[in-house]
Order: structure tokens, then C-alpha cells, then sequence
């Protein structure tokens, strides 16, 4: 799953409000003011790959004589900018790098400490808006229908929505989206019901409503052919039909993990807990979006294996974080470090039965056998795995007596099929090729598309096979994967 130490840090020095900092990416007024509600009215325009609409901002002075506030934009096409509904002047300063360019806008009145005004920013999204991944329709797994979803962690959703686009500065939120009338939209928040657009009746409106101040990052949009299945009394899972009833079967659980979550951690307070398969072409594991955590449709292994990474909901509240001196926890010595002692008995087992294998002699293979394996779990099998994947390459008589007994080429957990053919194709098992380029083509999450294929391209006699499979599936790749996997694979971009 996605993370960002950086960001927690912020957000955890945002909640508290002990100590008073600027986040160096960001162009925004976070120090002399503060987002406290944002209200969405989002046209989502597949034709055209943008998102048109309006932002309502209420912000709160923190200074007297305010009077210019600056909000973080990328790409994005200013129309208008109105305070408490007066049209105002506003002006959009240099670009940089990766912070954007910034919105200053001049506010027709000096606002006191604690006063609020509503800053309202009509705009329009560029079609390379660095947190919108616009899929085509051979890019979902319906093939049949685009498809639309966000990724603003760590500072994109300036290219999104213009905002104070910092971790430091948590806002509630209210979205009304319009979408074609075939799809369906979600979003990081609580589903507040439909309606036909009264201006288009081929679409329909959608809308949602965060209660619980949030930071930037974690607006998160989809627009697809989505279906869900309930699979807890607060919780649904999403996707597209191809995947939707398998992904309810691996994450039957959830309401059990979150309750157990709870009593580690306190109350779950974001009330909704939704899990969204996406597209197999999505390049990430997930993003733990508030209301609505996103996954990779390359969890459902079909055992519920891997279902126990979705629940990564974050339950601490604003009174649990306010209870720590940060100012104290940041600055002040700390207690002598202690190395915590492990149990390692699973671990034992996979060091052990790898340690035979790297040891074993030709004539010793007969000495292996399935009930090896039959006593590990998946995660014990994984570890297995990954610990011959850090040594030289097994013989290519170990990896087929391996397969012989083991029958790994039919599971189907992606994390040990991953692993599994990386192994085959290290140790030059010609037949292991094209299994390893199917899985790498069928799904796109990087952790496994780019090191396949990167693996069959070290692979001398089938380096041409490995390019010719990637240019013919390219079109049908997130553009980050194509682009990455081209660069790992030599290929030019226009070829």
C-alpha cells in the first residue's frame, strides 16, 4: 500500500496545532490560514479527459489583516474566483517544478484571526492532470467502458482541485459529481445518494459528503462501470462485474479485521468502510483512501490470503493525538533503544526447507517431497520463495522436480505465482516464458509487471520476445507501467 512518512508527520503536526511550520512543497497560505470545508461541483468529461466544475472553499483567517490568500494549482485552467459570491481579482504566479503554480487571490476586505469567507474557484482540469488516470476501455477488465480514478497522495490534488494542498491542513468535504449516465462515481467519502442531471438527462448526479476533517490527499474520485456487493453492515466492496463477486468472497472478512482494528486501536471513525477493486491495469497494491480503500485486483487469490492487507483504515482521533506533547515527543531525548526479541519459528521453517534446496545435490532431489509444503501457509510459502530469489539461480533440474512435487505453476496467489516464475525464468526453464509474460501482461501492478519482464529480458535467448510482448500490450497499460517497463526493456517511447 501506498505510504509517506512525510505526510503522516505533517498530518499528526496538523492535528495537534502544537508546532507552527511551512511545508516546503507547498505554494499555499498554510500558516496565516486554513481550509475548514470544501464543497465540489464536478462535471467528469470523458471525451475531452478533464474535470470541470466549481470548488467553494470556507477558510479561516488565523492572522489579522488578512487580506491575500494562496492556494497550490498544477495545469489547471483558472475561470473565475468570487469571495462570499463578489468577484475578485486573482493571478497565477510562476510555475515550478513540482509544486505547481500558485493562485494568489486578493480578498476585496482584511479578515480578523477566526473570521471566515467562502472562496469560491471555478476551473478546469488539463488532461494531464498529474492525479486523474483516464483508462480506455481495453484498459478495464470489462473492456467495454473508460474509466476514471484519482491518486492525489503526495501533493497532486492541486491538479485536481485548487486548494491548500498540504498534509498540515484538514478540511470536511461535500461533492456533487455528474457523470454519464452508464457509470457510476465514488468517492473518499459517504455516499449521499443520486439524481439526473436537470441539465443533461444522459448523466447522472452523484453525491457525497465527508464529515471528518481530512487532508487534501485523500479526496480520491472513480467514475466506472462499477457494481458492489455488501459485505458488512458498514462496508461494500466495488468493482466492475467481472471481479465484484470474487472480490465479496476475499473480503467477507472485513467487518471481523475492523472490528478487531477497533480494539487495538479505538473506534473506527470514518463510518463507511468500502474496499474498490480496480482495473487490472491499475499500477499500485491500493491507497488507503478514507470510506473507500482502494485495492488491486491482484489480492483476490481466491483463499482470502491476501485479504488482510485492505483493512489499513486509519482509526486514531483527533483527542487521542492531542493527548502527546509533540513538542516534547520531536525534541527531547529519547529512551535507550531496545531490540525487541522475535518469535521466529514460522520464519525457521522457510529458512530451513530453502537451505535444502540451495544445498541439495542432484542425486539428493529424490530426497524432497509435497508434504514439505503442505504444512506452510501462504505467507510461509512467500518467504520460502523469496528466500531463494535472493541467491544464485537453482539449477534448472531443482526448479522442475520443485514443480514436480510442489505444483506451484497452479497457484493462484498472485504473490507466490510472482515469485515462482521469477525463479523458473532465472533458472532458464523456457517453459516458465510465457507463463511469466502472461501474468506480467494480464495485470499491471508494477511490483510484479516490471520485474517479470525485466527477468525474461535478462533472459538472452528470449530479450526479443520480452519487447515484442510489451509493444503489443503497451496500449493497454497505465501509462506510468508502459513508461517504466519501456525504460527497464530499452524501448523507445515512439516505437
Amino acid at each position: 500500500m501506498s505510504g509517506s512518512v512525510s505526510s503522516c508527520l505533517f498530518s499528526v503536526l496538523g492535528l495537534c496545532g502544537r508546532i507552527k511550520m511551512s511545508d516546503p512543497c507547498s505554494f499555499s497560505s498554510s500558516t496565516t490560514c486554513v481550509t475548514k470545508h470544501l464543497n465540489l461541483l464536478l462535471h467528469v468529461d470523458f471525451d475531452r479527459h478533464v474535470i470541470r466544475g466549481k470548488v467553494q472553499l470556507t477558510v479561516e483567517a488565523l492572522e489579522d489583516r488578512f487580506s491575500v490568500l494562496t492556494l497550490d494549482t498544477r495545469d489547471l485552467d483558472i475561470k473565475s474566483v468570487s469571495v462570499n459570491q463578489q468577484p475578485v481579482r486573482f493571478a497565477l504566479g510562476s510555475k515550478h517544478s513540482f509544486k505547481g503554480t500558485p493562485l494568489n487571490i486578493t480578498l476585496p476586505f482584511d479578515l480578523s484571526r477566526g473570521q471566515q469567507v467562502i472562496v469560491e474557484v471555478a476551473y478546469e482540469t488539463s488532461p494531464s492532470a498529474s492525479a486523474l488516470q483516464w483508462l480506455t476501455p481495453e484498459q478495464t477488465a470489462g473492456k467495454k467502458q473508460s474509466y476514471l480514478f484519482s491518486q492525489c497522495q503526495a501533493h497532486h490534488c492541486r491538479s485536481m482541485v485548487p486548494c491548500q494542498d498540504t498534509p498540515s491542513i484538514k478540511h470536511t468535504y461535500y461533492a456533487q459529481v455528474s457523470v454519464p449516465k452508464d457509470l457510476v462515481a465514488v468517492m473518499s467519502a459517504v455516499r449521499d445518494g443520486q439524481e439526473v442531471d436537470p441539465q443533461d438527462g444522459g448523466r447522472i448526479i452523484y453525491r457525497f459528503r465527508q464529515p471528518v476533517a481530512m487532508p487534501s490527499y485523500l479526496i480520491a474520485i472513480v467514475v466506472g462501470a462499477l457494481e458492489s456487493r455488501e459485505i458488512g453492515p458498514r462496508s461494500r466492496v466495488w468493482s466492475e462485474k467481472e471481479f465484484v463477486d470474487k472480490a465479496a468472497f476475499e473480503f467477507s472478512e472485513t467487518e471481523t479485521m475492523l472490528k478487531t482494528a477497533e480494539d487495538l486501536a479505538g473506534p473506527y471513525v470514518w463510518g463507511q468502510y468500502d474496499i474498490l477493486v480496480l482495473p487490472p491495469s491499475f499500477p499500485y497494491g491500493g491507497m488507503e483512501n478514507p470510506c473507500l480503500t482502494f485495492a488491486t485486483p491482484t489480492l483476490l487469490a481466491g483463499d482470502r490470503s491476501l485479504s488482510g492487507v485492505s483493512v489499513c483504515a486509519v482509526v486514531l482521533q483527533v483527542d487521542v493525538l492531542n493527548k502527546v506533547d509533540w513538542n516534547a515527543w520531536m525534541f527531547t531525548p529519547g529512551m535507550p533503544p531496545v531490540k525487541p526479541q522475535y518469535d521466529t519459528t514460522l520464519a525457521d521453517a522457510c529458512i530451513a526447507l530453502s537451505q535444502r534446496w540451495l544445498k541439495a545435490k542432484q542425486q539428493d532431489l529424490n530426497g524432497f517431497s509435497e508434504s514439505e509444503v503442505k504444512t506452510l501457509s501462504s505467507h510461509q510459502l512467500i518467504e520460502f520463495l523469496s528466500l531463494l530469489l535472493q541467491e544464485e539461480p537453482l539449477p534448472l533440474t531443482h526448479v522442475k522436480k520443485m514443480q514436480e512435487l510442489y505444483n506451484l505453476n497452479a497457484s493462484t496467489n498472485a504473490e507466490i505465482r510472482f515469485r515462482w516464475l521469477r525463479l523458473c525464468v532465472r533458472s532458464k526453464w523456457e517453459e516458465a516464458v510465457p507463463l511469466a509474460l502472461k501474468m506480467a501482461t494480464e495485470q499491471g501492478r508494477m511490483k510484479f509487471t516490471r520485474p517479470l519482464f525485466r527477468e525474461v529480458f535478462n533472459f538472452d535467448k528470449y530479450r526479443d520476445e520480452a519487447v515484442r510482448v510489451f509493444v503489443a500490450h503497451r496500449a493497454a497499460m497505465h501509462p506510468v507501467t508502459s513508461g517504466l517497463v519501456g525504460k527497464d526493456l530499452k524501448v523507445d517511447a515512439s516505437r
